[in-house]
């Protein structure tokens, strides 16, 4: 079975900072559910995708959260990668940038 580990560095983008915060899988190689629920403070998570090996890991239900706020950092990374996004959707609530074998 082939490794999961990676040498990216995930980063938590909270709507709150304007600087990601380094973050790491509990175990060293992977986020697991429980985790990802507690550092993203929601019940179900997301995933966007930014390029072939970067993912963006969002609450699954944050714009229905009140108030909800707009995470700028991660609506603009997402744009870049997804023009037809622009003016259409945006990402809300914390979200982690992993590379998507972090994420099993």
């Amino acid at each position: 079975m082939p490794s999961t580990a990676t040498n990216y560095q995930p980063h938590l983008l909270d709507p709150h900072s304007a600087q990601p915060q380094p973050v790491s899988p509990a175990n060293g190689k992977s986020f697991k559910l429980p985790e990802l629920y507690a550092m993203l403070d929601c019940q179900t998570v997301d995933v966007v995708r930014l390029t072939p090996e970067l993912i963006l890991i969002i609450d699954d239900e944050g714009k229905f959260r009140h108030p909800a706020y707009l995470n700028l950092l991660a609506t603009y990374l997402w744009h870049q990668h997804e023009p037809a996004a622009r003016g259409v959707d945006c990402i809300v609530g914390r979200a982690i940038l992993c590379h998507d074998k972090q994420f099993r």
